[in-house]
C-alpha cells in the first residue's frame, strides 16, 4: 500500500483540532465521567426479553415444560445483572448532581426486579396483540407465523418492555430500545405513548406515533400512518414548552388505513370510525365516523382505452 509520510505527518494537527472541538462542542461528548449505558448490552438485554416473552421462538429451540424452567430462570439471572448495571449508569447521569450520595446500583436493582416481576402481565397483553393480528389479517397463516415474521410485533413488544421501564422512571434505556426497533422495523413507537391491548400494525413500514398518543384497545393501523405533533408551543424565550400532550387519541376499535397522517394534542378520533387512505386530520371526528379523501378521477392510457391513448396508466 502506497503511503505518503508527509501526509501522515499531518495527523496529528488532526487530532488536536478533532480535541479542541470537544471543548467547544461540548454537548456531544462525554468525558470525565461515569459511563453511559451500552447500546450493544441494551440490545443484548432485548433479545434475551424476547427468549423469555417467546419461549422456543429464538435461540435455544427443543423447550419443554420439564428443562423450560431452569432456561428461562438462567436468562433471568442474566437479565438481572445487565438490567442493573445500565439502569445504574443511565440513573447516575440524570441524577448525580442532583442526588450525588444515592445508591444508584441499588435503586437500580430495584427497578430491574420490578421490570422482571412485571413480564407475565405484559405477556398476558402481547398475546392479545398476536391474537389481534391473525383476526386483523387474512394473510396469517398461524400465530407462530406472525411471532416469528411480523416487524409490527416485534416494534410492539419492545415498545411494551420500554414503556414499562419508562413507568418505572429509568431513563436513555427505553428511547435506546424503541430507536433501536425503529431502525430494524421502520416502525417509530415512542415508549412514552400509551397503548391498549389488541394493537395491530399491518405491514408497518414507516409509521410513526408521537410520546403523548393515547391509543384504545383493538386499535389497527396500516404503514405510513403519522400521529404526530401539530405544532411546538414555545416559551417567552423561544425554547420549547414540553410535557404537554401534543398527539392525537384514537379511541377503541378505530381503524386508520395507509399514509394518514393525524395530528394534535386536542385531536381525538372517536371509537369505531375508520380513517381513510392519505387522510390529513387534524380536528377530532365523533364516533362511528369514516372519514375518506374525496375519490380521485382516473385517466386511463393504453392500447384498450380510448383511440390515440397510448402510454401509462397515472392517477390525477
Amino acid at each position: 500500500m502506497a503511503t505518503d509520510l508527509n501526509l501522515k505527518e499531518g495527523l496529528s494537527a488532526i487530532t488536536e483540532a478533532l480535541v479542541a472541538s470537544y471543548t467547544e462542542c461540548s454537548h456531544i461528548n462525554h468525558l470525565g465521567h461515569e459511563p453511559l449505558p451500552s447500546r450493544d448490552v441494551v440490545v443484548e438485554i432485548v433479545r434475551d426479553l424476547f427468549e423469555v416473552l417467546y419461549p422456543g421462538f429464538g435461540q435455544r429451540q427443543n423447550l419443554h415444560i420439564g428443562n423450560v424452567e431452569y432456561y428461562v430462570g438462567s436468562i433471568i439471572d442474566g437479565l438481572h445483572d445487565k438490567l442493573t448495571q445500565q439502569i445504574a449508569r443511565a440513573l447516575r447521569h440524570e441524577l448525580c448532581r442532583e442526588a450525588p450520595h444515592t445508591d444508584f446500583e441499588a435503586l437500580a436493582q430495584s427497578k430491574a426486579v420490578e421490570l422482571l416481576r412485571r413480564l407475565p402481565k405484559v405477556r398476558a397483553v402481547l398475546e392479545l396483540d398476536v391474537q389481534a393480528a391473525y383476526r386483523g389479517d387474512p394473510a396469517a397463516k398461524s400465530h407462530h407465523e406472525i411471532i416469528f415474521s411480523y416487524p409490527g410485533l416485534e416494534a410492539i413488544t419492545i415498545y411494551r418492555i420500554a414503556h414499562e421501564l419508562r413507568q418505572l422512571g429509568v431513563p436513555f434505556i427505553p428511547r435506546m430500545m424503541t430507536e433501536y426497533a425503529h431502525s430494524k422495523t421502520g416502525i417509530d413507537i415512542h415508549p412514552g405513548a400509551t397503548i391498549g391491548h389488541s394493537f395491530f400494525i399491518d405491514h408497518g413500514t414507516g409509521v410513526v406515533i408521537g410520546e403523548t398518543c393515547d391509543i384504545g384497545s383493538h386499535v389497527k393501523i396500516y404503514q405510513g400512518v403519522t400521529l404526530g405533533a401539530l405544532s411546538f408551543r414555545t416559551d417567552s424565550d423561544g425554547q420549547l414548552i414540553r410535557g404537554t400532550k401534543r398527539h392525537p387519541t384514537l379511541q377503541d376499535e378505530v381503524i386508520v388505513y395507509a399514509n394518514a397522517t393525524i395530528l394534535g394534542g386536542e385531536t381525538i378520533v372517536g371509537a369505531r370510525s375508520v380513517i381513510g387512505s392519505s387522510v390529513w386530520l387534524t380536528h377530532s371526528v365523533a364516533p362511528d365516523t369514516v372519514v375518506v379523501l374525496e375519490k380521485p378521477s382516473l385517466r386511463l392510457r393504453g392500447s384498450n382505452a380510448n383511440k390515440g391513448d397510448q402510454g401509462l396508466m397515472y392517477f390525477i
